[in-house]
């Protein structure tokens, strides 16, 4: 009798000590999450063709002239292929029209205003190089999250766009916008009038 007793005190205590783990809070699905990107070391390579200006991009993405049927002489992409983006770059040259193009880059930011939360300007000078510019960083759900202008203001514009080929989601794109946003600056330091 004594043995059954302990036999049912040890099954009881049994029972008892894995009852907590039973008793948990009951399962709440887990919250959506964006997958983490690990970035590259940054490494540039040098783009100098035939064109009247040249810069230095990220080794990694690809430079090519740009196809559309729109697209002017001295057009390019800066495609970013692990990251399903592509900055455009238009080149103009200028020929007293200076006001216009600037214009008419300030009119194409400010077309996703409906959709951004903020635009934010920075100025960009280089004495030196005579290179003058204006980066746009509209946050939100914009088409496009980047944007710049740079000018010698004599003879050459350069006007740059980022998109990324798939729909704007800013809280899983920030990591990657924040990314090409440095690359951006260093384009435009290295940014070099022929």
């Amino acid at each position: 009798m004594l043995r059954h007793s302990r036999i049912i005190i040890y099954s009881l205590l049994l029972i008892f000590a894995c009852l907590p783990l039973s008793c948990k809070e009951k399962p709440m699905p887990k919250p959506r999450g964006y997958f983490r990107i690990d970035f590259p070391e940054k490494k540039y390579e040098t783009w100098n063709h035939n064109y009247p200006f040249s810069f230095e991009y990220l080794k990694g993405a690809h430079v090519v002239k740009d196809k559309s049927r729109l697209a002017e002489k001295y057009w390019l992409n800066v495609e970013y292929p692990s990251y399903n983006a592509t900055l455009h770059l238009s080149y103009k040259e200028v020929n007293e029209n200076l006001e216009k193009y600037l214009e008419d880059s300030h009119s194409l930011v400010y077309k996703h205003a409906i959709k951004a939360d903020a635009i934010d300007v920075t100025n960009y000078i280089d004495m030196q190089k005579n290179v003058y510019g204006l980066v746009y960083r509209i946050q939100g759900n914009a088409a496009s999250s980047l944007q710049f202008i740079a000018t010698d203001s004599l003879k050459h514009f350069l006007r740059g766009s980022l998109y990324f080929n798939n729909h704007p989601n800013p809280d899983s794109l920030a990591p990657v916008i924040q990314y090409i946003d440095k690359d951006i600056e260093h384009l435009m330091e290295s940014l070099k009038w022929k």
